[in-house]
C-alpha cells in the first residue's frame, strides 16, 4: 500500500519528538542522580627520613667567588643571620660529620619553596676553622642532589625580636654545596638531655643507653630549651667560668628565652659543663654535670648530636 507524503511527514515528526523526549529524560535522570563523594587520596607513606622532602627539584649550586664569600657574615656562635633556616626538630635518620678545607657558602630558602638550595644567593658563610682555631665540624642531616643540609652555630633571630607566639629558634640550618665537604669518621652515639628528669645520657645510634648522669638545668626564668636538636660544636678549658680544669662542651644550641641569659656576649649558647652546684633547675640555661659526665662527653667527637628533651 502506498503511504501518502503527508502521512510520512507525520510519522517522521512523531519519531523525532519521541527521540527528543527520551534524550531529555536521560539528561534529567543524570542531573538528578546523587553524586558519589570523592574518595580522598591515601596518606603518603611516611619517609624513612624525619625531615620533610623538598617541594621541588634541587637547583644547581651557583658559583660564589672568593670576594663575595669573604663579604658574607660568618655563621658563628654569636651571630644573628635572618636568612638561615629553622632546623627540623625531628631526630634525623642519619647525621654525618664532614670537614671543609675552605669557608663554606650557606644558602637559605628565599622563595619558601622548600627546595634544596632555595632560590636566592648565599646568606652566610661557615668558616673552615672555629673561634678556637680548630677545624669546624660540619654536621649534615640530609643530602639532596648537589646540596647538603647542615646545622649551623648561629642564630636566626634574637628572642627579644621574635614575633609574639613564635619563640626564637634554638637551632638553625642552611644548604651548603656537598662537593666542598669531606666526610670524617662519624659519631657512634648521641647525647640526650632530659630537662624533666634532669639527666644527661649517652645513647648509641641503635637507641641503647650507654650511660646516664645526673644534671642541673635552666631555672624558670632562663630555661634550657626542649624539643630541639643541635650538636657538640667545640670544647675548651676556662677556669674563670667556675668549671676548674674540666672542658666546657659547647653545643650549637641557643637560649630561646633570653638574648644573653648569662649576661655576657656568648650568644646565649647552651653549654654542658662541670659545676660544683649541679642539682635542680638553677642554671642560666646550661646543663651542669659532674666530673665523670664531663669526661664521658669528652670522649665523643665534635659533631655528635645533642638532643634536648
Amino acid at each position: 500500500m502506498t503511504t501518502s507524503p503527508a502521512r510520512r511527514r507525520l510519522a517522521l515528526i512523531t519519531i523525532t519528538a519521541t527521540a527528543a523526549a527520551a534524550v531529555v529524560a536521560v539528561i534529567a535522570a543524570w542531573a538528578l542522580a546523587p553524586v558519589a563523594p570523592a574518595v580522598p587520596a591515601a596518606d603518603p607513606t611516611p619517609s624513612s627520613s624525619p625531615t620533610p622532602a623538598t617541594a621541588a627539584s634541587p637547583r644547581p649550586v651557583p658559583a660564589v667567588d672568593a670576594g663575595a664569600l669573604s663579604a658574607l657574615p660568618e655563621a658563628r656562635y654569636d651571630a644573628v643571620i635572618g636568612g638561615l633556616l629553622v632546623a627540623d626538630t625531628a631526630l634525623p635518620a642519619h647525621a654525618d660529620v664532614y670537614s671543609t678545607a675552605s669557608d663554606l657558602p650557606l644558602f637559605g630558602d628565599a622563595d619558601d619553596t622548600g627546595r634544596a638550595g632555595g632560590s636566592g644567593g648565599p646568606v652566610a658563610r661557615l668558616a673552615a676553622h672555629d673561634f678556637l682555631g680548630e677545624a669546624t665540624p660540619v654536621v649534615v642531616v640530609r643530602t639532596e642532589g648537589p646540596w647538603a643540609l647542615v646545622l649551623t652555630p648561629a642564630r636566626r633571630t634574637l628572642p627579644s625580636a621574635a614575633p609574639a607566639g613564635q619563640p626564637a629558634a634554638a637551632q638553625t640550618a642552611a644548604w651548603a654545596p656537598l662537593s666542598s665537604l669531606a666526610k670524617t669518621t662519624g659519631p657512634t652515639s648521641r647525647v640526650e638531655v632530659s630537662v624533666a628528669q634532669r639527666s644527661v645520657s649517652i645513647v648509641a645510634l641503635d637507641g641503647t643507653v650507654q650511660a646516664t648522669f645526673p644534671a642541673a638545668v635552666g631555672a624558670d626564668g632562663t630555661p634550657t630549651p626542649t624539643g630541639v636538636i643541635g650538636y657538640l660544636e667545640a670544647r675548651y678549658v676556662d677556669p674563670s667560668q667556675g668549671t676548674g680544669d674540666h672542658p666546657i662542651h659547647l653545643t650549637s644550641l641557643h637560649s630561646a628565652a633570653a638574648d644573653e641569659p648569662f649576661g655576657g656576649h656568648d650568644g646565649g649558647l647552651i653549654g654542658i659543663h662541670y659545676a660544683d652546684q649541679r642539682d635542680g633547675a638553677i642554671s642560666h640555661g646550661c646543663v651542669r654535670i659532674g666530673a665523670d659526665a664531663v669526661a664521658a662527653l669528652a670522649a665523643l667527637p665534635l659533631g655528635t648530636l645533642v638532643v634536648l628533651r
